[in-house]
């Protein structure tokens, strides 16, 4: 594998016991030779011992990006911790149900994971145990953890209709709620 796609053995041979399922670990690389290596967390739990893996290995925290799926009309939420290490970009991806509905803090590995975990709970009302810092970044307190998630439609915010008329919306809609 090492000769087809670059990346630290050590990394990858640290994180692939927390992957048991057949489909869990995918290696590519894209038109202009960057490296991905995806991982796909059997729990959780694990996140904070994968993310340890390539904390000692000196890797740096890029990216979160934490979205919706459905199951079977089953409300799901996804997360995938985006790490950079030597050019290379390894994904560690965990899946929040009714079984796994939190995610460990790994702000005490990456101090910048800080904003990101913030940001999770105050957008997409997920919860993050053990946080440093669970305190929220620029929403209103009013507003309840994880509005955004169901008021505002992405097309209405990838429009760039963020504007007084739209927050006027999300706050009557709280209001009408039971």
């Amino acid at each position: 594998m090492q000769d087809t796609i670059r990346g630290d053995a050590r990394v990858i041979g640290g994180i692939t016991p927390f992957c048991a399922e057949s489909d869990a670990i995918h290696h590519s690389i894209d038109s202009y030779g960057n490296a991905f290596h995806w991982f796909r967390l059997d729990t959780p739990r694990l996140l904070t011992r994968a993310a340890a893996v390539l904390h000692t290995a000196g890797a740096r925290l890029a990216m979160v990006t934490a979205y919706n799926r459905r199951q079977l009309s089953e409300p799901m939420q996804e997360i995938c911790y985006h790490f950079e290490l030597q050019g290379t970009v390894y994904n560690l991806t965990v899946t929040l149900n009714g079984q796994w509905p939190t995610v460990p803090s790994i702000t005490p590995l990456f101090a910048n994971a800080d904003w990101h975990e913030r940001e999770m709970m105050e957008l997409y009302g997920i919860q993050v145990t053990d946080h440093p810092n669970p305190r929220r970044l620029f929403l209103d307190e009013e507003l309840d953890a994880g509005i955004l998630n169901e008021a505002v439609p992405l097309s209405i915010m990838m429009n760039g209709a963020c504007t007084t008329d739209l927050w006027e919306r999300i706050l009557k809609d709280k209001e009408k709620r039971p």
